[in-house]
């Protein structure tokens, strides 16, 4: 397969690691106080973007593209230091951190379950998910410390999505022309089904947070229309201007 241009990605990667190295932590002398729900919603996001990665890379490898392996282990660090981030924001509240949750182990599992495209398929419906979330978290927290975390980890997701992109577009780019579409429908009700199920589990922090659950569910699948451009058309930068 042909994946030229990762090494591009493993360059913005790199410069954004150096650029938090300069920016620093935010300070976590501050007090974060949020409703219980909110704070049951990170705990359960903190559980979600916590792990190894060493599934994700190891499929990397396999695909034969050096400058792509080097750019999912960039990927994978910055997906670490949200835990860490969020975390942090949690400890910041006097909340400590699960174990686990039943919806990560699912999502983990069904993302180990075939080949590097099926993980990114489904890796990206978190990272969709993800975007309104964080979004809703900077914008209706109320808190600054929490406003602040949120920001930060917004401002890589919003990176990692094209990112994905443009992997899946290369990958998809392998099948027969007249499978390409059907499959990124399927991604689509795979995305809602997901996203009906955040919606009732975190309902409680939406509502919180300024956002009912519908309004959450039509956002991610709105924005979900570019996602599947971005992947099917020759030029996935697309998605982040149309986002």
């Amino acid at each position: 397969m042909r994946t030229d241009g990762f090494a591009k990605w493993t360059r913005r990667f790199e410069e954004e690691r150096e650029r938090r190295r300069a920016q620093g932590d935010p300070d976590w002398g501050r007090n974060a106080t949020l409703h219980p729900a909110v704070w049951a919603s990170i705990q359960r996001f903190q559980v979600g973007e916590d792990g190894d990665g060493a599934n994700l890379v190891g499929k990397a490898d396999e695909a034969g593209d050096a400058d792509y392996g080097r750019a999912v282990r960039l990927f994978v660090a910055e997906e670490q230091n949200h835990a860490r981030l969020l975390a942090r924001l949690l400890a910041a509240g006097g909340i400590p951190t699960l174990t686990g949750h039943w919806s990560d182990t699912a999502f983990v599992r069904l993302r180990r379950l075939m080949g590097l495209r099926m993980e990114l398929l489904v890796l990206m419906i978190a990272e969709v998910v993800a975007l309104r979330y964080y979004r809703a978290l900077r914008d209706g927290a109320g808190d600054a410390l929490t406003s602040e975390v949120a920001g930060r980890i917004l401002s890589d997701e919003e990176r990692h999505v094209p990112f994905h992109c443009e992997r899946l577009h290369a990958s998809l780019a392998e099948l027969p022309r007249p499978v390409r579409r059907p499959v990124m429908t399927l991604w689509r009700l795979l995305l809602l089904a997901a996203c009906l199920l955040v919606a009732a589990d975190h309902g409680p922090a939406l509502r919180r947070l300024g956002i009912g659950r519908l309004r959450f569910v039509g956002d991610v699948m709105a924005s979900s229309r570019a996602v599947v451009s971005a992947v099917l058309v020759p030029r996935p930068d697309a998605w982040t201007s149309a986002s």
